[in-house]
């Protein structure tokens, strides 16, 4: 559900839902609490609310602060990962500028086949998440076979052959990493306790009584606005390949890259 919303909504718009719908449903809750319960408004339970408020939101402060760095932490991860898997594809194509002609153009087809069906047809797996390793699996192989077919001949070009065999092997590591990023989302029991808390603080502010209802609608509509800004960033950071604030493939189409493309 979560994907099919950040895949077909904007970010704003899901902002929107989840901003307004949590005002809203404060709203209306408060209101329904003061006719059902009028003596409310006296503020009655006012402390005892408060002392419930302090506590739950301080915990599930912690618990938000943590899940939303853990997520940043993960995003920035994952834009690196892809980052050093570009320009490791980006140092094959240099290393192998000192390839015979031949050569040289098996290894250049090879990378441009590879940088092709990540962009087209795993990037689009991952979005949708459904990651795949065989998406690139025939072109990784043709990556390995392109420079096990070339016997280097002299140090200068066993130098850069070698070159070319460690960034493919960096390749290929990286290519996993991204692969397995792909596939992570927040655990079951964060989910519960980040969407289940805010359900559990959100009834807590309807039994908070101010005597003006104006003002108790600004109370609640504030918490309501802070925790649907805060499950936005959760919503929008837990998966790294969807979204807006998803990571790119441009690392695939700049510099030595770029050539592939045109």
């Amino acid at each position: 559900m979560i994907l099919w919303l950040l895949n077909h909504l904007s970010t704003f718009f899901l902002g929107v839902l989840l901003v307004g719908g949590f005002v809203a449903l404060a709203i209306g809750g408060s209101v329904a609490a003061r006719r059902r319960f009028p003596h409310l408004a006296g503020g009655d339970h006012n402390e005892m609310v408060g002392v419930a408020l302090g506590m739950f939101g301080a915990i599930y402060g912690i618990i938000l602060a943590f899940v939303v760095v853990t997520l940043w932490t993960q995003l920035e991860n994952t834009q690196t990962i892809v980052a050093t898997e570009a320009t490791d594809l980006a140092l094959v194509v240099r290393s192998a500028e000192v390839f015979p002609p031949a050569e040289r153009a098996r290894v250049e087809r090879a990378v441009g086949d590879y940088v092709h069906a990540v962009v087209e047809i795993q990037w689009p797996l991952m979005r949708e998440g459904r990651p795949s390793y065989e998406a690139t699996a025939d072109q990784t192989h043709a990556l390995y076979t392109a420079l096990q077919a070339y016997e280097p001949s002299g140090p200068r070009s066993e130098t850069f052959y070698g070159e070319a065999v460690g960034r493919l092997n960096d390749v290929a590591a990286q290519r996993r990493a991204r692969v397995t990023m792909a596939e992570t989302s927040l655990p079951p029991l964060l989910q519960v306790l980040v969407y289940g808390g805010a359900l559990v603080i959100l009834p807590l502010t309807f039994l908070f009584g101010l005597r003006s209802l104006k003002m108790q609608l600004l109370f609640v509509s504030a918490v309501a606005g802070l925790i649907g800004f805060s499950l936005l960033l959760v919503v929008a950071l837990d998966r790294p390949f969807a979204g807006e604030l998803s990571v790119s493939p441009a690392p695939f189409k700049d510099a030595a890259l770029a050539q592939f493309w045109r």
